[in-house]
């Protein structure tokens, strides 16, 4: 089935449960799907249809989230970017991709508007998050009225072998490249990785990692498709917060990459159990050190650590 039938379903379900926590905004399972079919209505009513590329060019926040579902269910194809991408590379997509529209946030306009510069003959439509004091940023329609759209589901005839996602890679050894994943691909991988994690509907996932990272995404989407809770947060480069809000939350699921390891590790003044809600570790990106296993294993004791790896092309 197509991906967004997960939160749709799960709205009909369970619509009062919470399904994303940010620093700014709790929204239940109701609450998202009703906003991302309102932002669905207004993709289409700015030409966007099946098949279509939206780039959502944004850090990790609620709209972002909204931003991947609503695209999915106006029928296009969501490719999100880092948020720490450059205006060449940004153009680079655009053309590449063919980009129908762009969603963004004002501090994220200066470089979509020299990207869109620098790709002449792609004019994609653009939707921005206003600017402190309510400002939208000239060029841009404004992300916070699309969301007032009537909410009307799009009909677009989509079917599970379209292409759901467009995942650029780094570009590290030469252009970006963008990995594509149909919806049937994006559903066999998120139930593979959910099902070796023992994932269920009652876990609280925390997740750092950027949404334009594979392995941030896929918090994402595993959260929607069972049913479970997704904390948002933007970075690590604060520990001792992000820990606070593993206790507060009651966090069932961390998923780390081997810097974050190696920061908790660094740390004096941790004892063992000090996160007790825990109940699983991943790691992806590269391998965990042996010594950083067996330490991470005496910190976090009645956690399961999972070693884990995969390419962007397998999900």
């Amino acid at each position: 089935m197509r991906f967004e039938q997960f939160l749709i379903r799960n709205a009909a379900a369970n619509g009062a449960k919470t399904a994303l926590v940010t620093d700014r905004r709790r929204l239940g399972y109701a609450e998202l799907d009703d906003l991302s079919t309102r932002l669905a209505a207004a993709l289409a009513e700015n030409g966007v249809k099946r098949n279509d590329r939206v780039l959502v060019f944004m850090d990790n926040c609620w709209e972002a989230a909204a931003a991947i579902f609503a695209i999915l269910k106006a029928g296009a194809t969501f490719s999100p970017i880092n948020a720490s991408t450059k205006a060449d590379k940004l153009a680079y997509i655009v053309a590449d991709c063919e980009a129908a529209a762009i969603l963004t946030q004002a501090k994220l306009m200066p470089v979509v508007a020299e990207a869109l510069a620098l790709a002449p003959g792609h004019a994609p439509f653009v939707a921005s998050t206003a600017a402190p004091g309510g400002r939208i940023p000239d060029g841009a329609a404004s992300f916070e009225e699309c969301l007032t759209a009537a909410p009307a589901p799009v009909r677009h005839g989509g079917i599970d072998v379209d292409l759901g996602m467009l995942i650029y890679t780094s570009g590290s050894t030469g252009r970006p490249k963008g990995v594509m994943m149909t919806h049937r691909n994006i559903d066999a991988a998120s139930e593979s990785i959910a099902t070796y994690l023992r994932n269920t509907p009652d876990d609280i996932i925390l997740n750092v990692l950027p949404l334009a990272f594979d392995y941030g995404l896929y918090q994402l989407l595993m959260a929607i498709r069972l049913g479970a809770t997704l904390v948002l947060e933007k970075s690590f480069a604060f520990p001792q917060a992000i820990f606070d809000r593993i206790r507060t939350e009651r966090v069932t699921g961390f998923p780390l990459v081997p810097t974050m390891a190696a920061m908790i590790l660094q740390m004096r003044d941790l004892e063992p159990g000090f996160l007790p809600s825990l109940r699983y570790l991943s790691n992806t990106a590269a391998a965990l050190p042996p010594a950083h296993i067996a330490r991470l294993r005496e910190l976090f004791p009645g956690a399961r650590l999972y070693s884990m790896y995969g390419l962007t092309e397998c999900k």
